[in-house]
């Protein structure tokens, strides 16, 4: 397959190293150090305490690529629009977009630029950190699940999970990958973006009682809009889910927190905005939830 994983940082190289031992791959990033590196000494990633080099080749741009049988979209979201416009080139009538990106939503973006019919979203269990540029620690391998936007035809899907696992990815197709995606934002629009807020550790959710009302009020509106999408969760099991993850993680920090410790602009527009857009459309009422985005913007502005 020819893929083309746009974003070199954690994840795109985790997922363009291992596609490249199968597939032709091509990994996009602006960083023009970064990709020289890649071609002349390949990709490292520390993987259960080996360093392990991958050869997928790279490029600035998309610029000389053929049309891509799959595009996988791994740059924060901020970067997504114009990452998407510079790749216009190589998005043919058959070409399929992924995004395994964190938050929701980002289909919207992705259907100015193909049709429904083209699209795979989904959620990865796997993890990775930077220790260099090029030098990747990979911490942990879990369940990619994917599925199409439309719920359309499942052999492109079986067509993608034969191209990933020889790869050593566990590709497993979903029928509501919505379901699955606000599995995942339920923690984060909550726990997560209330550590950025209150710029603490995760474990102070679930210690501060003021704290846990908080994250409770936004816990509440993130399942009402899911729930009005048809998703069906439970509010208590929800809740039990993100205190017990706020629990076990004493001393780890949220990499939303981090943005804006280091003064960083955040992805909260895919995070907590995801529910906000989806609330204004479906006509739930999330005044905390718009509060908790505002205020994430509000400390983007201010200087640390």
């Amino acid at each position: 397959m020819k893929i083309v994983v746009i974003g070199a940082g954690a994840m795109g190289s985790i997922y363009g190293g291992h596609l490249s031992l199968h597939n032709d791959v091509t990994l996009i990033d602006t960083n023009s150090a970064l990709v020289e590196r890649l071609n002349k000494e390949g990709l490292i990633l520390e993987e259960n305490g080996t360093d392990n080099v991958y050869h997928p080749h790279a490029q600035t741009s998309a610029a000389g690529l053929e049309k891509a049988d799959l595009i996988i979209l791994f740059t924060k979201s901020l970067y997504s629009r114009s990452a998407l416009e510079s790749a216009r080139g190589i998005i043919g009538p058959d070409t399929y977009l992924m995004t395994l990106q964190n938050g929701a939503g980002h289909e919207y973006l992705l259907m100015e630029f193909t049709d429904k019919d083209h699209i795979i979203i989904g959620t990865t269990e796997d993890n990775g950190a930077l220790i260099s540029p090029g030098h990747i620690h990979h911490g942990g391998k879990g369940v990619t699940n994917i599925g199409l936007l439309n719920g359309g035809d499942r052999a492109v899907l079986e067509n993608v999970k034969e191209c990933f696992n020889p790869c050593g990815f566990d590709v497993r197709i979903q029928s509501n990958i919505q379901h699955l995606i606000w599995d995942k934002l339920m923690t984060n629009a909550s726990l997560s973006v209330l550590t950025a807020i209150l710029q603490c550790d995760m474990s102070y959710i679930s210690r501060n009682e003021s704290a846990r009302a908080l994250c409770t009020l936004l816990i509440k509106e993130t399942v009402a809009v899911a729930n009005a999408m048809g998703l069906e969760f439970s509010f208590e099991d929800v809740r039990a889910k993100v205190m017990a993850t706020s629990e076990n993680n004493k001393g780890g920090y949220t990499s939303i927190m981090m943005d804006i410790k280091n003064g960083r602009r955040t992805e909260v527009d895919t995070i907590s905005g995801a529910v906000v857009r989806k609330a204004d459309e479906l006509d739930v009422a999330v005044p905390n939830m718009k509060m908790a985005v505002a205020l994430v913007h509000a400390l983007e502005g201010k200087s640390n």
